[in-house]
């Protein structure tokens, strides 16, 4: 019960063609071809500005970003200690 023999895995390949149909299994493929380049190239990206990051932002153009974080408090709790 180990590993599934040639004649397993085309049996299910055919079937799963059946199914979806090769066009449909041409784009998915695509997209996942697409999803992979783009998370390369964002690691890509985000190690670069890590390292500038690292050198202390020393720039002309260093630029500070802050984010604001809105809510709302429902309800005032009180803890004692």
């Amino acid at each position: 019960m180990g590993s599934f023999s040639i004649w397993h895995w085309l049996i299910v390949l055919v079937i799963v063609m059946l199914v979806f149909g090769t066009k449909k299994l041409r784009n998915i493929g695509a997209d996942l071809g697409g999803a992979v380049r783009g998370f390369k190239d964002g690691i890509r990206d985000g190690g670069g500005k890590a390292a500038e990051g690292a050198a202390g932002g020393q720039g002309a153009d260093a630029q500070i970003s802050a984010k604001t974080v809105e809510g709302e408090v429902k309800a005032k709790s009180e803890t004692r200690a």
